[in-house]
């Protein structure tokens, strides 16, 4: 069977090739027949991974004969798709909704590529578009919902907006698992359920399912969370095999485990975190080198001396993936036995690391790097509230003295990065925290100060010193790359900012961006525009090529820093310094995989945000009494207008049929609302206060409405984060 892919490539790759049916290759090859079933499985494989694409009269091509592009569509909630080609530095393709076929979000499809119209000029930036041809893989077949009855039929309306057909299911009650009593009992109209899906032809019927699961009822204890762990297929527990393979380590680290490890035990060794982090995989150490130098340490958790390839653990965290942070639980991509306790980096035992020294200037240039395996013996443990709180004191002893001058060296690092191009992307972050009975206790915003950029900076120097290194001894790695936003997407925005009488020079070029970027803090409109602009990139992801970070402008980054949490630094951590290698297509195979994961633990805890947040707003509806929120105008239509709320961390819409006070017109071409009567004005960048008005569980939407007696107001917006990525 080996030989029969490289022979089959080769043939569809010939000049001369014409498209042939099995028995026709099987000629062409000239293969005996009965290989034509070994010949019949390799097709199979081969176009699942969109190597090849099968035509009409089951006939074999390479994709790109007939602009077939194989890849991962990801869909909006408008059920627009977006498909992230396979093949490294491929554009994206928008597909429109009646062209997505039968496709859900996330799996692998083979889309035909539009051809331009005649006339179009070959500089024009219009979007590629495209349409479905086929279903490569499914990336989800079973999906949550809440079970449902018509006058005819069982039909189950999935949690995921994303997924705009109901889906229909045999009339007759299935049993499933009782949460709270975990016993079995059948499904009745109401329950969350699983639903597996069944084949789906054509977009223009319903798929049909069958249910598998009964959850419970929405609003019985744990539903709610149950249904986000089953939507996203997250794991609840690991692998006896997996779980045993971690406690065979014990608790401590052995005298053997010491052999060729460079002994920083006596450094000043610290860690800053969260306040309710456990799982510590970064420590850093500074110390003065000599006149107008210094000698900075980043360790980073050994979890590769514990977890090795082809083990238990190494095949349940790569199909992990990475940890998940839901709203009220973590899922550890290691057992906690290694990710709380003998990989995290706690105060007061010893523990292993990867570490990079640096010997940097006193203005933060970097002079030399070196890498070794060692172990410390963290004196202090810092959250980093603490580490603040340090830093705007006077220092009391030679850690806070330290900390002080790892503030002024990571302040100095981050004003050169900045200079060198880096974009300032930030936005505010929102911390749920909950009661004793899962409900939402406060909203907490999460500011990013100098603290979280000490760390920051440092985790930022060791991540772009790794990748530089591995390119350097030519290894096959992962890297982090975050590519170019298309130009069309760009120039869309351009266009945007402009008709707001924003000055916006070619975007094309990175110092108009940060311009930009930094014309926008001082406006009251800034804050939406520079969602508009988060909105036009790509999404940041892993791959074997070295494609470089444009959000951070570095040529070359990694990720390095976090192999409790990501998979993906394990592997450079192997990368570096393990003398194994590993094939390439091995690691394409990965850096696909925990590219989808990210993207899906993502989804899972925003996912788990929402769904608190909903059952808390539903609640403030009951009561009557909605709580006032300040908002921020981010988009003006014919029907209404769209606004982010900081204190909720959620968009929603202020339907024109809830502002009482006058009949507003939509003004196109100014983009804003007028009052007819009052000739008020509302539009994009105003500030409002709005209360709850309407809140969607299904489509997991909220509307709200102008709070009583409020108007909108043009202050200042305050100065917000997104940490990169």
């Amino acid at each position: 069977m080996n030989d029969i892919e490289p022979k089959l490539l080769n043939l569809l790759g010939q000049r001369d090739y014409v498209p042939l049916n099995v028995p026709e290759l099987l000629r062409g090859l000239r293969f005996a027949p009965r290989r034509q079933q070994e010949l019949q499985q390799v097709l199979r494989t081969l176009e699942r991974a969109g190597r090849i694409a099968r035509i009409k009269g089951n006939r074999y091509i390479q994709p790109r004969e007939a602009d077939l592009v194989p890849g991962r569509i990801r869909m909006n909630r408008q059920g627009k798709g977006f498909l992230q080609p396979d093949e490294p530095g491929e554009k994206e393709i928008a597909i429109p909704e009646s062209a997505t076929s039968t496709a859900l979000h996330e799996d692998r499809v083979l889309v035909r590529r539009e051809v331009r119209p005649k006339g179009l000029r070959p500089d024009t930036l219009a979007p590629a578009t495209g349409t479905v041809v086929r279903i490569l893989e499914r990336r989800r077949t079973q999906i949550v919902g809440t079970l449902q009855r018509s006058r005819q039929f069982l039909y189950v309306v999935p949690d995921d907006p994303r997924i705009p057909h109901d889906i229909y299911v045999p009339p007759r009650q299935l049993v499933g698992a009782d949460v709270k009593r975990q016993a079995p009992r059948p499904a009745v109209v109401g329950d969350k359920v699983v639903v597996r899906l069944r084949e789906w032809q054509s977009r223009h019927t319903n798929p049909e399912g069958e249910i598998i699961e009964v959850l419970g009822a929405p609003d019985e204890s744990g539903v709610d969370m149950l249904s986000v762990l089953r939507q996203y297929a997250l794991p609840s527990r690991f692998p006896n095999h997996a779980l045993h393979e971690a406690r065979s380590f014990g608790t401590t680290v052995q005298p053997r485990d010491l052999v060729g490890r460079v002994d920083c035990r006596r450094h000043p060794v610290i860690t800053i975190d969260p306040d309710d982090a456990k799982d510590f995989d970064d420590a850093i150490c500074l110390e003065r080198a000599g006149q107008n130098q210094w000698r900075l340490w980043v360790h980073i958790a050994d979890v590769s001396h514990y977890v090795k390839p082809g083990s238990a653990l190494d095949v349940e965290a790569r199909q992990r993936g990475n940890s998940t942070y839901l709203v009220d639980r973590v899922i550890p991509m290691l057992p906690e036995a290694l990710s709380n306790e003998l990989c995290s980096l706690k105060p007061g035992v010893d523990r292993l690391t990867k570490c990079v020294e640096f010997l940097l200037s006193h203005d933060g240039r970097l002079l030399g790097a070196k890498f070794c395996s060692a172990v410390i013996h963290s004196q202090r443990r810092l959250a980093y509230p603490e580490a603040l709180a340090i830093l705007q004191r006077k220092p009391a002893d030679p850690i806070e003295q330290m900390l002080h001058q790892a503030h002024e060296l990571a302040q100095r690092i981050r004003r050169t990065r900045f200079k060198a191009g880096s974009l300032a992307l930030d936005f505010p972050e929102m911390k749920i925290r909950l009661d004793e009975h899962g409900r939402v206790a406060c909203i907490e915003k999460v500011e990013n100060d100098v603290s979280h950029h000490l760390i920051e900076e440092f985790m930022l120097l060791a991540n772009e010193a790794v990748a530089t290194r591995l390119m350097t001894l030519r290894r096959p790695a992962l890297y982090r790359v975050h590519e170019p936003p298309d130009e069309a997407r760009l120039q869309e925005y351009r266009e945007e900012v402009l008709s707001h009488n924003v000055p916006c020079g070619n975007l094309r070029h990175r110092p108009e961006v940060q311009r930009l970027l930094h014309k926008l803090g001082a406006l009251p409109i800034g804050p939406a525009l520079r969602i508009g602009f988060l909105r036009s990139l790509m999404r940041a992801r892993y791959a074997v090529e070295p494609l470089g970070h444009y959000g951070l402008a570095k040529p070359k980054y990694t990720h390095f820093t976090s192999p409790i949490r990501r998979y993906a630094d394990l592997v450079v951590h192997r990368a570096l310094f393990d003398k194994s290698p590993v094939s390439t297509p091995a690691l394409h195979q990965t850096a696909e995989h925990i590219s989808t994961t990210e993207r899906n633990s993502a989804d899972a805890e925003r996912d788990s945000k929402d769904v608190k947040l909903m059952a808390f707003l539903q609640a403030q509806l009951r009561s009557g009494r909605p709580q006032p929120y300040p908002a921020l105008v981010t988009d003006v239509r014919n029907f209404g207008f769209f606004v982010d709320v900081p204190g909720l961390a959620m968009s929603g819409l202020v339907p024109l049929s809830t502002v009482e006070d006058d009949f507003y017109v939509f003004d196109a071409v100014r983009n804003l609302l007028v009052g007819r009567r009052t000739r008020r004005v509302i539009r994009l960048g105003d500030r409002v206060t709005v209360q709850i008005f309407k809140v969607d569980p299904f489509k997991k939407q909220v509307d709200f409405r102008l709070a009583t007696d409020r108007r909108p107001t043009t202050s200042r917006p305050a100065r917000s984060r997104k940490e990169p990525e």
